[in-house]
């Protein structure tokens, strides 16, 4: 807890920094001299007019999140700018008639935030091929993370990436948590999980639940409950994994864990990696679905085979993406690593959260080929 309440005292610090900054940088156009002739105080309080007026317009048209993320990004590229023409400035040994750096650094923050807002709004097939030396035959292996129904696409978005994701014809689909979001409705999450149960694999569909999965704010606020998206995704054929192992065509294990928020933020506990493969056939492949990449050093020690994993959008905005490894708070943020003979995975997602840019990653479902050696 202490921790994400620096994070977010430190976004506060970095908008309101932002903020004053864009404010001063406004007021040196050309044009604010000319249409405020009462001094610079008066053109940089003009400056603040303009841009808490786009701050705040942006915060009521999409949402004060993603209003934070735009005045970051807009006082990063400022500054970088400033800096450039700056330097510029000092080789050639004379200063810029026009205030070029402002104008090019707006460019640069609008082309950044709408690259940004394409990456996440749409989504593109992520390709891994593994081998194994344990006695299996081919595997295709479909995983996606993070759909968070509702917030980039809804029911009807998710069954036209359903059609995509079908064309790879997998052996087996593994949702690795976040399906569902704290402001996904009912009918939305009923029409989401239909379509899911439509997919034709050989293996089957496995679940495995993420933070929001469960609900921050009780089944009144999108009107159902934990247990009865378990019902709904178990209607349909879905297989929901919660600390449980399943054979699959005795060649391999999909081994689902509880997510780890259910320890740290709810105080419960989760099996043990030790626990979960003790009685497991280790000369099978064993797969294990953990929506938050936070257990490796056990997951590996266990030696299990493959860790799919989400949760972290695959580090989301640069130049951010590898915070949440530096501050201990995930063990990995994107894409594939071995470590000893164990392969982990953590796939960007196919949506978002509350964030609606995706600049230093885009979104993906993924596909695994597993061969056998």
């Amino acid at each position: 807890m202490f921790m994400w309440m620096m994070i977010m005292y430190t976004t506060l610090a970095l908008t309101g920094t932002a903020l004053v900054y864009l404010s001063d940088r406004v007021s040196r156009f050309g044009f604010m001299a000319k249409l405020v002739q009462k001094g610079k105080n008066a053109q940089v309080a003009v400056g603040a007019v303009v841009v808490f007026t786009i701050f705040t317009l942006i915060g009521l048209i999409i949402n004060f999140m993603n209003a934070i993320i735009c005045a970051i990004y807009f006082a990063l590229a400022w500054a970088l700018c400033d800096f450039l023409f700056w330097f510029v400035s000092k080789l050639r040994k004379q200063v810029f008639m026009r205030y070029y750096a402002g104008g090019t650094a707006v460019i640069l923050a609008i082309f950044a935030l709408c690259l940004g807002w394409y990456q996440d709004h749409n989504v593109w097939k992520t390709e891994y091929n593994l081998s194994t030396a344990k006695n299996v035959e081919n595997i295709k292996i479909l995983m996606f993370a993070d759909s968070h129904i509702g917030t980039t696409f809804d029911a009807k978005g998710l069954t036209e990436h359903i059609s995509k994701m079908q064309k790879q014809n997998p052996d087996i689909v593994i949702i690795v948590g976040d399906f569902v979001d704290d402001d996904t409705d009912r009918e939305n999450m009923v029409a989401s999980v239909k379509a899911l149960g439509k997919m034709k694999t050989t293996y089957g569909v496995y679940f495995v639940f993420g933070n929001h999965d469960k609900g921050y704010y009780g089944a009144e606020r999108r009107g159902f409950s934990a247990a009865e998206l378990v019902d709904e995704l178990q209607k349909n054929g879905i297989k929901v994994l919660r600390d449980d192992t399943d054979l699959i065509g005795d060649m391999f294990y999909v081994i689902g864990r509880r997510d780890f928020s259910e320890v740290r933020e709810q105080g419960g506990r989760r099996a043990s990696m030790e626990d979960l493969v003790k009685n497991l056939d280790k000369s099978k492949y064993m797969i294990v679905a953990d929506h938050q990449p936070v257990d490796y050093a056990n997951q590996e020690k266990s030696g299990v085979d493959l860790v799919l994993s989400g949760h972290t959008h695959g580090g989301q905005l640069f130049p951010f993406n590898k915070v949440g490894k530096w501050i201990g708070a995930n063990d990995a943020i994107y894409g594939l690593e071995k470590r000893g003979n164990t392969d982990f995975i953590v796939t960007s997602g196919i949506s978002d959260w509350a964030i609606k840019f995706k600049t230093g990653t885009k979104s993906e479902y993924v596909v695994i080929n597993l061969r056998k050696e």
